[in-house]
């Protein structure tokens, strides 16, 4: 069993939830080949910031983009879907938040790419970084190589150090609608078989307060308690 949150994970810009403001704007920066080379993607937990990322990363390394999209045949795409891919980077800062940590990432930052054109570091919570640590990280985020592009991810914006802000374009990500929210749960119910009344949806959409992974958990425990039909009394009684 694979939770909603990760198997319905979208893997295309087309397919993320309430955010076309930032896909748009996203996908005119790949098409026009104007990418900046550090974003702060700012916004409650939940919305989208990091699957951007990662969707992000994928399709600036695709070697055959369709439009801004990535094609998820080329072998930079195979990679990334696979988990193998050496041109993303990972860190969670919640965990990962000294100098030395800091220190190995601007090692990696000069390895350059073997496939694909950009090594993409996507930090998450980089709020939770030490003040050393942001001190040790402005040089390279200043003016890093021309291969190296930096998501820097946060649901506290206003804890960031404002040298940090000044050097990345920021996306400020919303929450999600609830009539968004609604019709995302409705079509993981057709996916999974299972029936679902409109009204039901929506407490589950109200409950999860704008957040698509907190929808998808209630969704997951809603169907656990019900066994496969949800009715607006049984949401009500979970």
């Amino acid at each position: 069993f694979v939770v909603s949150a990760r198997k319905y994970r979208p893997a295309t810009f087309r397919s993320v939830v309430g955010q076309e403001h930032i896909t748009s704007t996203l996908r005119n920066a790949i098409e026009r080949g104007q990418l900046a080379h550090a974003y702060l993607f700012c916004g409650p937990r939940g919305v989208g910031k990091t699957t951007c990322a990662r969707i992000f990363a994928k399709a600036i390394n695709c070697l055959h983009p369709e439009g801004a999209e990535a094609c998820n045949t080329c072998e930079s795409c195979r990679s990334f879907n696979d988990g193998r891919s050496l041109n993303i980077h990972e860190l969670d800062a919640a965990s990962n938040n000294s100098v030395e940590d800091i220190r190995t990432l601007i090692e990696q930052v000069r390895i350059i790419p073997q496939v694909g054109r950009y090594s993409v570091f996507i930090i998450d919570e980089v709020h939770m970084l030490s003040a050393a640590a942001f001190n040790a990280f402005l040089k390279t985020l200043e003016e890093p190589p021309a291969h190296a592009i930096f998501i820097l991810a946060t649901t506290e914006k206003h804890k960031i150090l404002p040298t940090i802000l000044s050097r990345c374009q920021i996306y400020d990500f919303n929450r999600i609608g609830v009539e968004d929210t609604v019709a995302h749960l409705a079509y993981v119910a057709s996916k999974e078989g299972i029936t679902a009344e409109p009204e039901a949806l929506n407490v589950i959409a109200l409950k999860a307060d704008g957040g698509m992974r907190d929808a998808l958990s209630i969704f997951d425990q809603v169907v656990s308690f019900t066994g496969g039909h949800i009715s607006y009394k049984s949401v009500i009684e979970k």
